[in-house]
């Protein structure tokens, strides 16, 4: 089966070797026609801290690394 790769912004950077990542997905009211956004954060594996708040990243699935990290972070 393969990986889900999902887009989105840094939103923390603060903890070691972990970014925080929320990913936006649009979509059409079933009812009413109109788009509606909806995000969800993810915590992903980054191993070099090399990425910062705003920076545009994605994000692959991965073996669970720890509790809560279940994604790493494959390129910008």
């Amino acid at each position: 089966m393969p990986k889900r790769i999902l887009a989105g912004t840094v939103t923390s950077d603060q903890n070691d070797q972990t970014v925080t990542v929320s990913v936006e997905r649009r979509f059409t009211h079933p009812v009413l026609k109109k788009t509606i956004r909806k995000s969800k954060k993810y915590r992903a594996h980054d191993p070099k801290n090399e990425f910062k708040v705003g920076d545009a990243v994605r994000i692959q699935e991965c073996a669970p690394i720890s509790k809560t990290k279940r994604w790493e972070v494959v390129a910008n």
